[in-house]
Order: C-alpha cells, then structure tokens, then sequence
C-alpha cells in the first residue's frame, strides 16, 4: 500500500513560476496581435478534443453545467467546448497575460466565456462562493508540482482547493505529462476517487507499454 509521504517530488523548475508563464503569454500576446496565432495549445490539439469528446459523450455531464478551466492559458480548451454547444464556462489563470490573450481569442470567434485572473493555491471567498460541476486541469497540476518552493505543500493545498470549488460528486479532469496514471489517483486519494480514464497515445520500450500522458476523471468524495 503506497503513502502520499513515500511520494518522489519533480525537479523544480522555471515552468513551476508565475514569471515564466507572464513571459510566455506576453510573447504569445504579441504573436496573435501580429499574427493571428493562438499560441500553444498545451499536450497538443489531440489532448484537447479526447477531453472534449468525453464530456461531450458523458451522462454525467449537460451542457449548462458550470465548467471551469484551471489555468485555461489561451483558452483553447474552453473554445472547443463553447463550439460544442455548452455554454457556462470559466477560464481562470493566475497570468494577466494569458488572460489578455484569451478573452481576445474569445472575441475574435465571437464566443461568450467568463475569464478571470485568479490563482488557484490562493481563491478567495467570491470564487469558493460558486460552486462547479467539472474542473479541468490540463498540465496546471504539473506546474503546481514543478514549484521551486514547497512544491509538496502547494500540491496538497491545490487539491484541497479544487476538491472546495466543486460540487458534490463534481467531476476534476486532469491530463498530465509528468505524474502517471498510479501516481495521480495517489496524490488525489484523500479527496477524489477514479472515476474513468480517458486513454491516450502509448509507447513501447524495452519490452514495456507507457503512455506519454496521463488523462483521468476523478469524482469529488
């Protein structure tokens, strides 16, 4: 049986700070101003419409249910669900930035999405005063874990804080690149159990199946 306390923590890096992402989202600002250039779009498009299609094809989920993104950066995802017909969606991102940056893709596609500047280890009252059906999580955690500074305590404190912005039985659907499958239910354990996983690409080596990422549904205990 594995502890959370047995868990090997990632290598800090600059992709775990506030001043990498404000630097990223300015260039990718300045690139759709000039360009038209969305930017990245994080674990690349196919990542985006396996989660899309899942949600589309769950009876768990409706369309005007609240769905809030959790550092939505560009805002993309949210995009591809507005396209799909639903309609209460909430991006938050602790850049101004990439915010900027989304609320103008937003309103070149002529689309409606709530956007707002907030970190998720630090909601405040007004935020925790909704309450959310679906979270999405599509490399934030990753980020979160890649901190310089008490990464372990900012993990904890981010699940803690999802597990409050949802509603009972409220779905979290997280992809990430750098904790598997075993070790995601792990972290989560406490405040959400598996509920499904949506698959993605494998590889092989050594005789052995990986999957580059991992992209799971866990229900709100």
């Amino acid at each position: 049986m594995f502890e959370e306390q047995a868990t090997e923590e990632l290598m800090p890096s600059e992709l775990g700070t506030k001043e990498y992402w404000n630097e990223a989202y300015l260039v990718e600002k300045k690139n759709f101003i000039e360009y038209g250039d969305v930017g990245e779009v994080w674990f690349g498009e196919d990542s985006a419409l396996r989660i899309v299609r899942w949600l589309c094809s769950s009876d768990l989920v409706k369309q005007d249910d609240s769905i809030i993104d959790l550092g939505c950066g560009n805002g993309m995802l949210l995009v591809e669900l507005a396209r799909e017909g639903f309609i209460n969606l909430t991006g938050v991102d602790y850049s101004q930035n990439a915010i900027d940056l989304a609320e103008s893709i937003m309103k070149m596609q002529n689309l409606t999405i709530r956007y707002e500047v907030r970190d998720i280890l630090s909601i405040d009252d007004t935020v925790m005063s909704r309450e959310y059906a679906v979270a999405l999580d599509k490399g934030t955690y990753d980020a979160v874990s890649l901190h310089p500074e008490d990464s372990k305590e900012k993990r904890e404190k981010y699940i803690l804080n999802v597990w409050k912005l949802l509603k009972p039985q409220g779905l979290l659907v997280i992809t990430s690149c750098n904790w598997t499958e075993k070790e995601l239910i792990l972290h989560f354990s406490t405040k959400f159990c598996l509920l499904s996983v949506i698959p993605t690409p494998t590889f092989q080596f050594g005789g052995k199946t990986g999957n580059v990422i991992s992209s799971l549904v866990l229900q709100k205990k």
